[in-house]
C-alpha cells in the first residue's frame, strides 16, 4: 500500500512539474538557441533552423481538438500574421499528431492563411516541452534563432506582450 501511495505522489509531482508556473511545461527557456529543426510545410517547403535565421519566427503548436487553440487562431491570423507577413517574419502553425485531412479541415474552419506543418509523431513538440505538456503554445525566435518569448494558452495580455516582442524585434528603436 505504501508503494502505491508513493508512486501516486511521484506521478502527481511529475505532472505538477510539467505544468508549473515557472516552466509552464517547457524544457526550453528564453535566450536559448532554438533546438535543431527540420520539417516540411504542408505545401512541401523545407524548413530548418538554419533557413529560419534572418526572420522573426513564431512557432504555434496547436490541434483541432483544442478549444483554446481555436480561440487564439483568429487573433494570430489578424493581429500577427496579417500585420507582419510582408516583413522578415514567418508564423508556422504546427498541428500535433493529426492526419492531413483533419488538419486541412481545421485550417479551413479557423480561416487561417499562415503556413502549417503536421507534427505527426510529436517529435517537434517534444523538442520544446516536457512530457505530458499541453498544447496551445507560441514560441517566438529572433533573427539569430534565439528563443525570445514563450507563451502558454491564450490570455489577451500575454498575447499582446508577444506582439510587442515581435514588433520590437522587427523594428528596433
Amino acid at each position: 500500500m505504501k508503494r502505491i501511495l508513493f508512486i501516486t505522489i511521484l506521478c502527481i509531482a511529475q505532472l505538477s512539474y510539467a505544468q508549473n508556473k515557472d516552466n509552464r511545461g517547457y524544457k526550453v527557456s528564453v535566450n536559448e538557441q532554438v533546438p535543431d529543426l527540420s520539417f516540411s510545410l504542408m505545401d512541401g517547403t523545407k524548413i530548418t533552423s538554419e533557413n529560419l535565421k534572418g526572420k522573426v519566427v513564431v512557432l504555434q503548436f496547436t490541434a483541432s481538438w483544442c478549444g483554446v487553440c481555436r480561440k487564439e487562431m483568429p487573433h494570430l491570423e489578424t493581429e500577427v500574421w496579417q500585420r507582419f507577413k510582408d516583413e522578415d517574419f514567418i508564423l508556422i502553425g504546427i498541428d500535433l499528431k493529426e492526419d492531413v485531412e483533419k488538419v486541412k479541415k481545421f485550417i479551413k474552419q479557423t480561416k487561417v492563411t499562415y503556413p502549417f506543418t503536421i507534427d505527426s509523431d510529436g517529435s517537434l513538440f517534444e523538442k520544446f516541452t516536457l512530457p505530458k505538456a499541453g498544447v496551445t503554445r507560441n514560441i517566438v525566435l529572433n533573427k539569430q534563432g534565439k528563443i525570445i518569448f514563450l507563451s502558454r494558452l491564450y490570455e489577451p495580455k500575454e498575447f499582446q506582450e508577444m506582439i510587442d516582442v515581435i514588433e520590437s524585434e522587427l523594428h528596433p528603436k
